[in-house]
């Protein structure tokens, strides 16, 4: 386990390879599993504001279940999440001309016609956070579906704490992640043997 500031990481963040091959998977996560993408507070809001800005990137099933649903979902937890088509695929998700699952907002990112990337708990995948009092644990989160990308990443030489560079410096800033990659290159916590 590796601490800096107010997070706890797994060891599996530092040692397992993880490279997303969309190819291979064709974006399952978008479909797979019981809920749609998990939502922060803060997101509830800029899903509400830019919602008009990121409809037009979406499917009409998409669309139809935002329309029915809500732009998100309240579980049985009473945690946040993204709407889903069906109990299956987030509503935000969409096709491309390969047959690979791409997310909507993301795309509406990518055409400037929104500053939301896409909600921090798919940017960060595979790391799931879990929140306690004090502090936030980072774990991987292992799935028979991203298999591709473990070993693509492991042909590549890249570990999870690397390839999610970008998002976990948009959830915990550039001096978190430099403390990170300080406490497991030079620190020690350096990467188990391969």
């Amino acid at each position: 386990m590796i601490q800096i500031q107010h997070t706890l990481i797994s060891d599996d963040v530092r040692d397992n390879f993880f490279v997303c091959n969309l190819e291979a998977c064709k974006g399952a996560c978008c479909v797979e599993g019981d809920l749609g993408a998990p939502l922060e507070p803060e997101e509830l809001d800029i899903l509400n504001q830019e919602y008009e800005n990121i409809k037009p990137f979406l499917t009409d099933a998409g669309r139809a279940a935002i329309e029915q649903q809500g732009r998100y979902i309240k579980d049985w937890e009473g945690d946040f999440s993204t709407t889903t088509i069906n109990d299956r695929e987030c509503a935000y998700a969409l096709y491309d001309e390969r047959g690979i699952l791409k997310c909507g907002i993301e795309q509406a990112y990518l055409a400037g016609a929104t500053s939301f990337k896409k909600p921090i708990s798919c940017h960060l995948y595979p790391i799931r956070i879990t929140k306690y009092d004090g502090f936030e644990a980072l774990n991987y989160d292992r799935w028979t579906i991203c298999s591709p990308a473990c070993s693509f990443g492991a042909n590549l030489g890249v570990r999870i704490y690397q390839f999610l560079r970008e998002p976990l410096i948009r959830k915990y800033g550039e001096g978190w992640y430099g403390e990170l990659v300080a406490e497991i290159e030079q620190g020690g916590g350096g990467p188990a043997a391969d």
